[in-house]
């Protein structure tokens, strides 16, 4: 959803808390999945390059002027020979905490904004670099998914010695 009115975003910063919670949730949202699907797991749960806050929030990140409506955050794997990444699930979770305020389209219940948590594979060796996969994924923009997400920001959320690392824009 395309958020034009400003009254409605947080302009708060985004800090290394903030970051570290929404990789949590990440994690979170990814050890549930692959405990309902072990399936999955067999196939993924040892190939994930990292996880990436993307689009709005992640400009919001570098320019505090640019507010936040929701945050995306993405698990990359390495793509798995035998089995496509199940690309269209979306999980959408609470933030947890008020300091951003509730998006404009929020469950009820949720006391802090939306966080869209999405997945995608990426034809890459399982070990590879997220920031190095992740450019050169958004250069090539052979997906939707990467041309979208190519128009904004990227900032590294795990490996969690990168955290707030911006790697998109270059």
């Amino acid at each position: 959803m395309k958020n034009r009115n400003p009254a409605l975003l947080s302009f708060k910063p985004i800090e290394s808390g903030d970051l570290r919670r929404l990789l949590d949730l990440a994690r979170q949202d990814r050890h549930a999945f692959f405990q309902k699907y072990p399936e999955w797991a067999r196939l993924y749960a040892d190939r994930v390059i990292g996880v990436a806050l993307c689009q709005g929030a992640a400009v919001h990140y570098t320019d505090t002027t640019a507010g936040i409506n929701d945050f995306d955050v993405y698990t990359f794997f390495a793509a798995h020979p035998e089995r496509r990444w199940y690309s269209k699930r979306l999980k959408s979770v609470d933030f947890g905490n008020p300091k951003f305020g509730q998006s404009e389209i929020s469950r009820p219940g949720f006391q802090g904004r939306r966080v869209d948590l999405m997945s995608r594979a990426i034809e890459v060796v399982p070990g590879a670099d997220l920031a190095d996969t992740v450019r050169r994924w958004l250069s090539a923009g052979a997906s939707e998914t990467a041309r979208e997400l190519s128009k904004k920001a990227v900032v590294l959320l795990e490996p969690e010695d990168r955290l707030g690392t911006v790697v998109w824009p270059i």
